[in-house]
């Protein structure tokens, strides 16, 4: 143990963040990019989706959940309110297949293999971006090749300008249902190459919003009740120290803290709507990650995390001869990784990648397995680019062995992950790109999966996904009344083998974890935004997007199975078509925003009959915003109207999510 600790401290101390690069260059030194046409993404191989700080701003979005909802292909499973699980699945692959990056390091959860997105708040966060199939900079650890899709979160970083030192910045929220989340944000410059930043954040809510219950097939059958065991509270806490050399050698160290306290709400029915469960959670890391470039053709990247999570789950009113049940569940990771990138020519790069990892998990169940996930992951990638094609390849090697201190394990798999991608520009004088990429990508089984009591099962094979993907990008500065106009359109195809799924085996109470499942998607995602200036100091941005996802279930034709009964059906909470918009007024006075989240309807099982169909909903948000300054201090006032209609919509059965709400904001900048 504490050669590993010894190692990861001494050999990856140092952090440089994660630039995300043009298609045409690798930019090590950290700077401010102006993107109003989204070149990055039109000239990507594979889709690119991001927001930028000023974007978050204007989406009506508290915790990154609420961002996230206005990506094309995403859906995220929301539980309702500021306290419920939240994860994000990218084009119907499911949650497990999409890996969440933070300041270019993969955050991970052996337990259940998805991520809670829930958890992670906006305020310290400079950039959301999403990449299906895979991120076009191959500069970048082997663990990002290892998904089918990246959620990539950027943490801002220490900037000082005109000679300052240091720069503060504090915000207070409150709304609707006992909000409060106040933050603080210090930066402090200590001398021409350091600098610290520490913030922190607390946040507050009883969430005990009312809902109409609905219990019959008339009208008048229903009821105005409010949600019950809402009650959450959040603590987060970071520090970082960033060391920039010279614009080729960067370094950045970051400690993060995480707690909550939340009650578990019940589903919402007529005849019970008790419920006394509740969760802890605790997460401890400390990442590092340096990056040097030594010359013109040569790079390297060398990183390394540890990471703790603790979580504690009580239900009081358990009719078993106990009581009560309490569970505790701990995560420990020791990560190590090194990249190394070689530009052989002005515009043919290659990088190599290898990730060591150790997993561990122990838990207070009875003879539980407390397994050890031993992996190392090692990608090759070459990037070749042109004024007129971008030609991205990789592929990736992996072996994962496991140990048990009880049991059997599930022992070693080992895979070669393939990647394609292309991008071809066939007008010299205009923005317009197609490009295509294909990918075969697999999910490893969960601890859940695999160990958890009588469901587990150690013979499970790897979850395998392919994708394949075309599209057509194009962005134009018109003229000056409209300053840019951007749009895309991808279509895809996603082939799911070897779905791991649950089925009864004895009886419907003893289930079994199982390679069963096959699944075919087919969509389409098409995204687009649109500047006008109004007149000198007003402009008005548009954006929006729209998904089609025809995601069926193809397991089992044979209608006498269980399987048979769901054939090419919906998978569950899938919609046909989904979409949002945004539009945002700015003004010398003020900035004024609209945002709307649209879904068509869903199941909410596998089987697409009437009795288990969720209605289509649209979410409606507005705000207002406005900034004062008095030499070195800048202050914001915003108000928010959260979903306008007052619809209590469900994402998940039973589940409804908030009626109408309101939010005050005032934030100070020095």
């Amino acid at each position: 143990m504490k050669q590993v600790i010894s190692i990861l401290f001494g050999v990856c101390l140092p952090l440089a963040g994660q630039a995300q690069s043009d298609t045409t260059a690798y930019a090590l030194p950290e700077v401010t990019v102006t993107d109003a046409h989204r070149i990055r993404e039109v000239r990507a191989v594979a889709p690119v989706q991001s927001l930028s700080r000023e974007e978050l701003e204007n989406l009506h979005a508290l915790q990154l959940s609420d961002a996230v909802k206005h990506f094309s292909g995403v859906t995220v499973k929301d539980y309702g309110g500021v306290g419920g699980l939240k994860t994000v699945s990218v084009r119907s692959l499911g949650a497990q297949h999409t890996a969440i990056g933070y300041d270019g390091i993969a955050v991970t959860d052996c337990q259940t293999g998805q991520i809670d997105i829930g958890r992670f708040s906006l305020e310290n966060v400079d950039r959301v971006a999403l990449s299906n199939g895979q991120d076009n900079n191959i500069f970048q650890p082997a663990r990002f090749f290892a998904s089918a899709g990246i959620l990539h979160i950027e943490a801002l970083a220490p900037k000082f300008e005109d000679g300052k030192s240091t720069h503060f910045h504090a915000k207070v929220k409150t709304g609707s249902w006992g909000l409060s989340n106040p933050s603080f944000r210090l930066e402090q410059k200590l001398g021409r190459k350091w600098a610290l930043a520490a913030d922190s954040e607390w946040m507050s809510s009883d969430g005990r919003y009312p809902f109409t219950l609905h219990y019959g097939d008339e009208d008048d059958a229903s009821s105005r009740e409010k949600r019950q065991n809402t009650k959450v509270q959040s603590l987060r806490a970071e520090a970082g120290l960033y060391g920039l050399f010279s614009d080729r050698e960067q370094w950045r160290l970051k400690a993060y803290y995480y707690q909550s306290s939340r009650g578990l709400p019940a589903v919402t029915t007529y005849y019970y709507n008790h419920s006394n469960q509740h969760l802890w959670d605790k997460n401890v890391f400390v990442q590092s990650n340096y990056r040097k470039e030594f010359n013109r053709r040569f790079a390297l990247r060398l990183a390394g995390k540890w990471n703790w999570s603790y979580q504690r789950y009580l239900d009081p009113d358990y009719k078993g001869s106990t009581g009560q049940t309490e569970n505790n569940y701990y995560q420990q990771e020791y990560y190590l990784s090194a990249s190394a990138l070689w530009r052989a020519l002005d515009n043919l790069s290659f990088s190599l990648a290898t990730d060591g990892s150790v997993n561990r998990m122990n838990a207070d169940l009875r003879d539980f397995a407390k397994p050890v996930r031993y992996s190392w992951l090692t990608a090759l990638a070459g990037k070749y680019v042109t004024s007129w094609m971008t030609l991205s390849a990789s592929v990736l090697a992996t072996w994962v062995h496991e140990d048990v201190e009880r049991g059997s394990s599930a022992g070693m798999h080992r895979k070669l992950s393939p990647y394609i991608g292309v991008s071809f520009k066939p007008f010299a004088a205009e923005e317009f790109h197609v490009r295509f990429f294909y990918k075969d990508i697999f999910r490893l089984p969960s601890f859940n999966d695999l160990y958890y009591g009588q469901t587990g099962n150690i013979n499970l094979k790897p979850e395998n996904a392919r994708q394949l993907n075309v599209g057509i990008t194009y962005t134009k500065q018109i003229c000056d009344f409209i300053p840019y106009l951007t749009l895309t359109a991808d279509a895809y195809v996603n082939r799911v083998t070897d779905k791991i799924v649950a089925i009864p085996t004895k009886n419907l109470f003893v289930w079994s974890m199982v390679n069963l499942g096959k699944v075919d998607i087919k969509g389409v995602d098409v995204t687009g935004s649109l500047g006008i200036r109004l007149h000198e100091g007003y402009s008005l941005n548009l954006s929006g997007n729209y998904t089609y996802q025809r995601a069926l279930d193809v397991t089992n034709p044979d209608p006498s199975t269980t399987e048979g009964k769901t054939y090419k059906h919906q998978i569950a909470y899938t919609p046909r078509v989904s979409g949002s918009g945004q539009a945002v007024l700015e003004m010398p006075w003020a900035d004024l925003s609209y945002a709307v989240l649209f879904s068509g309807k869903r199941y909410m099982l596998g089987q697409n009959i009437a009795e288990n169909r969720l209605p289509g909903y649209t979410d409606h948000s507005v705000s207002a915003r406005r900034e004062f300054r008095l030499r070195d201090v800048s202050a914001s006032v915003a108000v928010e109207v959260l979903n306008v209609a007052n619809k209590n919509y469900e994402i998940v059965k039973n589940f409804p999510m908030p009626g109408r709400s309101f939010r005050v904001t005032v934030g100070i900048n020095y």
